[in-house]
């Protein structure tokens, strides 16, 4: 052990403070002192050596290290040390300052912490998880303008715990030697190859999307989304540096997949003034449900459901079109198949997914005690969500609604109720196909609602490798559009034909604007229909092959991914572009 400095000039005597005590604290001891100018420092014990808080000229050594700040950054004191830095800053700067400190021995000795953590100018983190830190620090910038960090860090906390403090400051640097909010602001779609950055994931569309922009010309780069949570410092380290190598005109992403409910992601991107574009292919109230007002005008919204446009502009999203779904003539390319079944239904029974809501959430007695006839009635209700749907027929049931706790558990509602009712619209359509011994397609919860004769049961297929196989070899294969959408079609609608399937489908409200009903595609408007249908196109194999060869030319000439893509391009070069 090194013996304390003995040097006259910096010779240090116990604190006369009442807490002038040694602590101990993880690895190391601090103890309060005073130099022979009364000034307070704080000596630690630490892996058998001594070492002080400020030493000599501390407090002139801080006030130097902060004379570095400009009021065009924002200042991240890696360290308070004697509160000296941190003191000069807040007179000296109208800025806020965080600082990241989990000292609290020594924090204790100096007062730092109980002087200016309660500071409303002040953002005082001692996380101890360093991920944790920069997280706090991305939300922290992006609420104040998004200016880079000038992280600042005291010499005496790099060496006393370097994984932490020096592996902070040199992760933080990167924002002060790179002005990525001044390096994203360039000019959007100034070239005629859009550059496409896409948020990719393992959701099944995303790679029909990717294909798409491949075929198409588009320069596309990819963020992965991560695993840990949306919105963490590595994922927006991420696109910081994908936006700044790869200049994307904008950023895309499926179902709003990455965009985190606290908004750090749009706002990042608002900062960058980079557009988003998210296409929603599932009902985007289910989705934006738990998001605050995240709308934007560098966020632009595209939707499968031209029913949910008008709902989409009140809840403040200015810019949103309609976009429906599509398919990939190259998965589901045509074949020539044998047929070896004759009547089928490729859905899930949602038994088990009602189930599980029950299970593992607490609903008011009355919401759930009603549940049979909520379902039916919002089956037959045109309203799009179940909040309003509750509020338009059932008040008192809407009462109970918002006596729940908290947006989660409306949503699980929410949700629970689109399902059972999906589950009730499914099982009546599908016993009209009975007569006929369908082949029923999906979990094992049919065998809990269907009778235990007149079908046969086949496990789940994959979307990819199964069922572009599966559509041409049955003769008629049946659609029961799921509630979550009350004027949209659902995938089926395109991915059946274009394989040179037959689709026997429930007609929508959006079919008109989508194909011929009649010459293009076999609708039927009430279950009462369902039988005689199936029954004539089973005698009729010439009719059946013309329904699908209309329906296909259509769908190629229409309704492909490549055009969807086109589409919404052309939609933000229009909106985001040079004028």
């Amino acid at each position: 052990m090194r013996p304390p400095n003995t040097n006259p000039s910096f010779r240090l005597r116990p604190a006369d403070d009442p807490r002038a005590k040694a602590v101990q604290t993880r690895d190391y001891t601090a103890e309060p002192v005073r130099s022979e100018d009364g000034s307070l420092d704080v000596r630690i014990l630490h892996q058998g050596r001594i070492r002080h808080l400020g030493g000599r000229r501390g407090p002139e050594n801080e006030l130097q290290r902060v004379a570095q700040i400009t009021d065009r950054a924002l200042p991240v004191l890696l360290g308070s040390g004697l509160g000296k830095g941190l003191e000069h800053v807040l007179q000296s700067w109208p800025c806020p300052v965080a600082v990241v400190d989990r000292e609290s021995a020594i924090t204790e000795l100096t007062g730092a912490r109980r002087k200016w953590a309660h500071n409303p100018r002040v953002f005082w983190i001692a996380d101890p998880d360093p991920e944790s830190v920069l997280d706090q620090l991305t939300r922290w910038q992006l609420h104040n303008g998004g200016m880079p960090f000038a992280p600042v860090l005291d010499p005496f906390y790099a060496r006393l715990d370097p994984p932490y403090y020096r592996a902070l400051a040199e992760r933080l640097a990167v924002s002060r030697k790179a002005d990525f909010w001044g390096a994203a602001r360039y000019p959007k779609f100034s070239h005629l190859v859009p550059r496409i950055l896409l948020l990719t994931s393992s959701y099944f569309l995303m790679g029909e999307i990717e294909a798409a922009c491949k075929r198409l010309g588009f320069a596309t780069a990819f963020v992965q989304l991560p695993s840990q949570e949306i919105g963490s410092q590595e994922f927006v380290e991420r696109i910081l540096a994908e936006v700044v190598d790869f200049r994307p005109d904008f950023v895309m992403t499926i179902n709003h997949l990455g965009v985190d409910k606290e908004g750090v992601l749009t706002n990042l991107l608002a900062q960058m003034q980079l557009p988003l574009a998210s296409w929603f292919v599932d009902n985007p109230h289910l989705i934006l449900y738990l998001y605050g007002n995240l709308a934007s005008e560098w966020v632009t919204l595209f939707t499968w459901d031209a029913d949910n446009i008008e709902s989409l502009k009140t809840q403040g999203f200015t810019r949103v079109h309609y976009l429906p779904l599509a398919t990939d003539p190259h998965r589901f390319r045509l074949r020539k198949a044998v047929p070896v079944r004759e009547v089928a239904f490729v859905g899930n029974s949602m038994v088990h997914k009602v189930r599980a809501k029950l299970q593992h959430h607490v609903f008011p007695a009355g919401l759930i005690d009603d549940l049979d006839l909520l379902g039916q009635a919002f089956k037959e209700s045109g309203i799009l969500s179940v909040a309003a749907f509750l509020d338009a027929e059932f008040p008192d049931h809407a009462t109970l609604f918002g006596t729940m706790p908290d947006t989660e558990s409306r949503l699980a509602y929410e949700t629970l109720l689109t399902w059972k009712s999906t589950l009730d619209h499914r099982l009546e359509h599908v016993i009209e196909l009975l007569p006929f011994h369908p082949n029923i397609v999906g979990d094992k919860g049919w065998f809990d609602i269907l009778p235990s004769f007149g079908w046969s049961h086949h496990p789940e297929l994959n979307y990819y490798s199964d069922l572009p196989f599966f559509y041409p070899a049955t003769r008629i294969n049946f659609n029961c559009t799921s509630q979550q959408m009350k004027g949209a079609v659902n995938q089926r609608v395109f991915d059946v034909p274009v394989c040179g399937g037959f689709l026997l489908t429930d007609h929508r409200r959006q079919m008109e604007d989508l194909f011929e009903p009649g010459r293009e595609m076999i609708c039927y408007a009430d279950r009462s229909e369902i039988a005689g249908l199936v029954r004539h196109y089973l005698a009729r194999d010439a009719a059946r092959q013309k329904i699908v060869t209309a329906g296909r030319v259509r769908i190629l000439a229409h309704h492909t991914y490549d055009q969807r893509l086109t589409s919404l391009v052309r939609t933000m070069r229009e909106t985001y572009g040079r004028p």
